[in-house]
């Protein structure tokens, strides 16, 4: 399913099913589009359960299941050196079940004038998730037009509170952002995730902000 160059769309009681094997079959697309809303769902994929694309405001995304799957992912953004930014996205209350990723920001490693700004993710279950939380700003398939370069995207003010679970490898928390746009203004709050019951790890490259309360792996900030 496809959102582009909407407003005012609220999307409910979906259900999506495709098999994990099936390439390129993201659950829902959005971008281009404000005031969008998708909620109670359950959405099982080979690829994204939502993708967030260039020029998308005021993002509500609450109640969805996701697994199989590659997770919630901003992005990818940056193929364009000219795009559209990300703002105000909130998800919120979703559980991942064994998917790839959790919750992902993903940037092509080149230049781009783009922009990920307000993010909020807050209570959300992970469950046997590969990485329950990740930025990955060095996004360049078969390593073409993109080796050597730096991701223009700015990433800033990013919010994780509340999210718990087991992640399905040593790493739940990796930020690797650009070296030229470092992202910024990232807040952990209330963080617990464990890999094989103890706790898991966390990885930190280009990355500014701050962590409070409990904040399990211990934050690389």
């Amino acid at each position: 399913m496809v959102i582009n160059g909407c407003a005012g769309v609220t999307m409910q009681n979906i259900k999506i099913s495709a098999t994990d094997e099936s390439p390129n079959t993201d659950g829902i697309h959005v971008q281009k589009s404000t005031n969008i809303a998708i909620t109670q769902s359950t959405i099982k994929t080979g690829d994204d359960c939502i993708s967030i694309g260039p020029g998308m405001v005021n993002l509500w995304i609450e109640g969805v299941f996701c697994g199989p799957g590659h997770g919630i992912s901003i992005g990818s953004l940056g193929k364009s050196s000219v795009e559209p930014g990300v703002q105000n996205v909130t998800v919120r209350s979703a559980t991942f079940s064994g998917t790839q990723n959790g919750l992902r920001i993903k940037t092509w490693g080149r230049p781009s004038n783009g922009f990920v700004k307000g993010v909020v993710f807050e209570h959300v279950v992970m469950q046997n998730v590969r990485n329950p939380i990740v930025i990955d700003q060095n996004y360049c398939p078969y390593n073409r037009n993109c080796p050597g370069q730096h991701s223009g995207i700015k990433i800033s003010q990013v919010k994780y509170n509340d999210i718990k679970g087991t992640s399905a490898t040593p790493i739940a928390v990796k930020f690797d952002c650009s070296l030229r746009n470092p992202c910024s203004g990232i807040t952990l709050q209330d963080i617990k995730l464990t890999y094989n019951n103890k706790a898991a790890l966390s990885y930190c490259r280009n990355a500014h902000g701050a962590a409070a309360g409990i904040v399990v792996p211990q934050s690389c900030l």
